[in-house]
């Protein structure tokens, strides 16, 4: 009897995520994921690792009804950066795919307690027009640190946002 009311609860659960899963425009994510570990209140835990930005994006349940879920970019140290990370709050527009941004992945957060409560955050990538540099005599494209770099050039970014904000989370 236990194990049907459990199947029951996670039938429900996916059932209230089906629409959550498709963007309102109808963009899908790169990234196809499952429905990530219900996750209690108050731990902190790792949504994703953006290895490229060298960010590390982390959330937790706040238990406030008011603002229900947060998250943050943690920096990695010792870490070879191949894109920028940028907070969506400091962007002119919100990414979209109309912009030139891609909707990179979509990750679902359950709360333990109730797993209706579900915090939904994109990560959005935006491509770079950086080129490696030219060959040297030798044949090699080589970076010398003490040479100015090439002026003109912007690296790959990656953002994050809440795109649902935890929803009956009463």
């Amino acid at each position: 009897m236990r194990h049907a009311s459990v199947l029951l609860a996670v039938a429900a659960t996916v059932l209230a995520l089906a629409p959550i899963v498709r963007a309102a425009d109808g963009t899908q994510p790169e990234i196809k994921r499952e429905i990530a570990t219900a996750q209690p209140v108050g731990q902190l835990h790792t949504l994703r690792n953006i290895p490229e930005a060298c960010v590390r994006l982390q959330g937790q349940f706040t238990g406030d009804a008011t603002k229900p879920y947060t998250f943050e970019a943690a920096p990695r140290e010792r870490c070879a950066q191949r894109a920028a990370y940028v907070d969506a709050s400091t962007l002119k527009k919100a990414p979209t795919a109309k912009s030139g941004w891609i909707l990179n992945d979509r990750i679902s957060v359950p709360r333990t307690d109730a797993p209706n409560c579900v915090a939904v955050l994109e990560v959005w990538r935006h491509e770079g027009n950086t080129a490696p540099p030219a060959l040297d005599p030798q044949g090699r494209s080589r970076l010398y640190l003490d040479k100015p770099q090439a002026t003109g050039a912007t690296p790959p970014l990656f953002t994050a946002m809440l795109a649902i904000q935890a929803k009956a989370c009463d």
